[in-house]
């Protein structure tokens, strides 16, 4: 399995590049979308968060299967300080069967998320953070009443090879807010299955 996902990777390029959109210090809006317990959810149903670790995946990508765990892992640290992980999946189901509600909620099931998995249907939350490709990652903070980008890109810097990740950017943009300092790497390029936007 692992030699396929290495094989895939290698030809992402085809049809998935690298993103590098300017987020950082933008405000987002809250939303409300159907995760896969048939229950909606938003950010508002977090009263008490500090921030949030935003990841816009899906089910057919290569290397948006690769993370699973990670998250899993990101949203068992970070939930408990006031950091909720929250998966939202935005492509376009007409062109991915795999990325139908069904199927999400069986990938849900079946890999044990811990975390929130929402349907963007209309793809209206991927359009405001500007996302690009699956997976995406923001982490986002409360400033003022409003929620700001900190960090938009990768989840880290090798999807293939978890015991090889040297650098960690979304864990270390949230460690460092927590600790009430300055994100220090605030964008990288995120890898992966290009999210088409429907106009």
């Amino acid at each position: 399995m692992r030699h396929f996902l290495k094989t895939m990777l290698l030809l992402l390029p085809a049809f998935a590049l690298l993103s590098f959109v300017a987020n950082e210090g933008k405000s987002v809006n809250d939303f409300s979308l159907m995760n896969t317990n048939g229950k909606n959810v938003g950010l508002k149903d977090y009263p008490n968060a500090k921030g949030f670790i935003i990841v816009f995946t899906c089910n057919h990508c290569p290397f948006a299967k690769l993370y699973p765990p990670r998250l899993n892992e990101l949203n068992s640290k970070y939930q408990a300080l006031g950091v909720p992980l929250i998966a939202i999946s935005s492509t376009d189901t007409l062109l991915y069967e795999e990325d139908t509600y069904p199927m999400m909620v069986a990938k849900a099931k079946n890999e044990k998320f811990n975390f929130p998995y929402l349907f963007d249907e209309f793809q209206s939350v991927a359009k405001d953070f500007k996302a690009q490709k699956t997976p995406h990652a923001f982490v986002i903070w409360k400033e003022n009443g409003k929620w700001i980008v900190k960090y938009s890109g990768a989840i880290d810097d090798n999807g293939a090879e978890p015991a090889k990740v040297k650098n960690r950017y979304v864990a270390n943009a949230v460690d460092q807010l927590l600790a009430g300092k300055q994100v220090e790497v605030k964008e990288t390029k995120s890898i992966g299955c290009q999210i088409i936007l429907r106009k």
